[in-house]
């Protein structure tokens, strides 16, 4: 019973050192660490998540030379009849929004919100993602938007006066239209399927809203419509863009519609690659984040039970197997085996 209660203690002791003793490493060491609290910042881990992606980046530079390719290339142009200006004859305007603006508030500005984020969840693996997701839907829309303008060719709904800016108009023996126009403001008037500022702007802002919706938990199930205002704006604002497209008759509305649905589907698809969707329980954070979380706290937790009790019970029971002797087998092989039965070796 004494021995039974005193390994019993023994076990409690080992136990209790053990334990202080993890208590001062986690304290020495800093249990806390912003890896654990899922604050994987720039200085910790940003050369790591760039590391790891630098063939994104790779690619990323190909589309920029891609789509500066695709603005030099002149578009097919399409038959235009003398019975088809009645349609192309409105006038000429000024941009409502102008190509300038587009990138600040369908890139700039959802940068800057992510950034804001940053600074609360101090997430690199967050900031990475939005920015890399960002650039990929803007870039790949516009290059999908630019090759289907110049493959279409179809003209704007000012087509007429920039083909003749004196209202004199020409047309060869087919009937076809023969422009004394700019040449750079002819070429521009065979761009109009689809939209480009409006695919950019869904592009951009629809990727803004797919990450608020799922920051601010839109589908959590608590009723708070309130956050469907947030999710809605950034759409909102990629609507009226498309709106004063047609407004300054720069493009049909076919051509707008055709803009923004194909601007969404990048965009989410672009999402979806580093995010969970924004009704999931954890779409307030991308993969990455998460599996970083659990590598961190799989390596922080300690090893398997192989306490000191176990330690000294394994050293116990080398030390006992140690006292075997193996006895070479010789001549008196029998007079030595009998000699260790009796106990006198």
């Amino acid at each position: 019973m004494k021995l039974f209660l005193g390994a019993g203690q023994l076990v409690q002791c080992v136990h209790v050192d053990i334990f202080s003793v993890s208590k001062f490493r986690e304290a020495f060491q800093g249990s806390t660490t912003e890896a654990e609290l899922g604050m994987h910042t720039i200085r910790s881990h940003g050369t790591t998540v760039a590391r790891s992606h630098r063939h994104d980046w790779f690619i990323l530079l190909l589309l920029v030379v891609i789509e500066i390719i695709l603005n030099v290339i002149h578009p097919f142009y399409r038959f235009v009849g003398k019975d088809m200006m009645s349609n192309l004859k409105y006038p000429m305007k000024d941009n409502t929004v102008p190509v300038w603006a587009v990138a600040m508030y369908a890139v700039l500005l959802p940068i800057i919100v992510f950034n804001l984020f940053y600074v609360w969840r101090r997430s690199v693996y967050d900031l990475h993602h939005s920015i890399l997701g960002l650039l990929f839907a803007v870039l790949i829309t516009g290059i999908l938007t630019d090759s289907i303008k110049l493959a279409v060719g179809r003209p704007r709904p000012d087509f007429f006066w920039r083909c003749f800016p004196d209202g004199k108009d020409l047309y060869d023996q087919f009937s076809n239209v023969v422009c004394h126009g700019k040449t750079d403001e002819i070429r521009e008037g065979h761009k109009s399927f689809p939209s480009g500022h409006t695919s950019w702007s869904f592009a951009g802002l629809g990727f803004l809203s797919l990450y608020l919706a799922g920051k601010i938990r839109v589908f959590d199930r608590k009723g708070h419509v309130a956050k469907l205002c947030i999710v809605f704006l950034p759409l909102l604002a990629a609507a009226l863009v498309g709106v004063s497209r047609v407004d300054d008759y720069r493009h049909h509305w076919q051509d707008v519609f055709a803009g923004g649905l194909l601007g969404l589907v990048v965009a989410t698809l672009c999402y979806l690659q580093f995010f969970p969707p924004p009704y999931h329980t954890d779409g307030w954070g991308p993969y990455a984040h998460f599996d970083a979380l659990d590598q961190t706290r799989s390596n922080s937790l300690p090893a398997p039970q192989a306490n000191g009790f176990e330690m000294h019970v394994m050293q116990f029971q080398t030390a006992r197997n140690s006292e075997f002797v193996t006895v070479p087998l010789g001549p008196n092989s029998s007079s030595t085996s009998s000699d260790v039965e009796a106990g006198r070796m």
